[in-house]
């Protein structure tokens, strides 16, 4: 059940599938998804302008406190099999989204890439922040 009116941080839970299995990132801060589209815009001949925006996809981030090494032994796993020659394939995402009203929204990322955009900066007692980039072909509710 939610704890207010509308939704807040701790109301999504994240699972992330790579090629390998579940992929257990420890101390996720924060999540940020955006869907990417393509404008098509047409000017009719009688001055009214019409537009779409065609779906291309989804991308975002996920903010890590570095707790272990499974964010960086994901990535380098993934490099080392392109290094290797072979096909990296994609993964899945699921997010679980606890409604106001106690009901559970599920939606599955397709095709899911990922890239360690920040490996994290070591400094003195500072805690080590990471960021991982994603990109998914689609997003649907299941």
């Amino acid at each position: 059940m939610s704890l207010t009116n509308f939704s807040v941080g701790r109301d999504t839970q994240l699972v992330v599938m790579g090629p390998s299995g579940r992929v257990d990132l420890s101390h996720v801060t924060g999540f940020e998804a955006r869907q990417v589209t393509q404008s098509v815009r047409v000017s009719r001949l009688d001055g009214t302008p019409l537009g779409v925006e065609l779906p291309k996809g989804w991308e975002g981030s996920f903010d890590l406190e570095r707790g272990n090494s499974v964010a960086d032994d994901f990535i380098a796993a993934a490099e080392q099999q392109y290094y290797t020659g072979a096909i990296v394939p994609a993964g899945t995402m699921y997010q679980y989204v606890t409604e106001t009203d106690g009901s559970i929204s599920t939606y599955q990322y397709d095709g899911v890439t990922f890239k360690l955009a920040s490996a994290g900066q070591w400094r003195g007692d500072n805690s080590v922040k990471q960021t991982l980039d994603f990109f998914a072909s689609r997003r649907r509710r299941v």
